[in-house]
């Protein structure tokens, strides 16, 4: 049995996120999306490469050189792990804390140049952060398998 053809309007809105994804990444100097992904996990709670790994479901080799340039770049310092000598745990430092802020800052005014072409910039928004909470419950269930 084939699968389902896809409803005309996710294709239309999956080819939206794709090409967004693309103009946010332009929009910020500093970042690659991928660094940036990292950096907002971490500075989220994500503290181990491991777990990175699972939320951004990457292999770990993939994860590990993204933390390694973070790393170099003064945006990201390894801890030692107290109790357990074998492990690490990812902290953002101050400098990463600011290119958190300028890469969110560009990407928010980019998409809200693209969005003031709009009819219903404000609808978007709001459509966006559903779509939000929705990859967050698909990442917790997901994770819990």
């Amino acid at each position: 049995m084939p699968a389902p053809v896809p409803d005309p309007d996710l294709r239309r809105a999956a080819r939206a996120i794709a090409l967004a994804a693309r103009r946010l990444e332009r929009a910020t100097d500093d970042l690659t999306l991928a660094q940036y992904r990292v950096l907002a996990l971490v500075a989220g709670g994500d503290e181990r490469s491991s777990l990175l790994a699972g939320r951004l479901a990457l292999a770990k080799p993939t994860v590990s050189a993204v933390v390694d340039g973070l790393v170099e770049r003064g945006y990201l310092a390894r801890e030692a792990v107290r109790g357990d000598r074998r492990s690490q745990r990812l902290v953002v430092t101050r400098t990463g804390r600011k290119a958190l802020a300028a890469a969110e800052d560009a990407m928010a005014g980019a998409l809200a140049d693209v969005l003031r072409h709009g009819a219903r910039p404000a609808a978007v928004v709001d459509g966006l952060c559903l779509l939000d909470e929705a990859m967050t419950a698909a990442l917790v269930e997901r994770l819990r398998r």
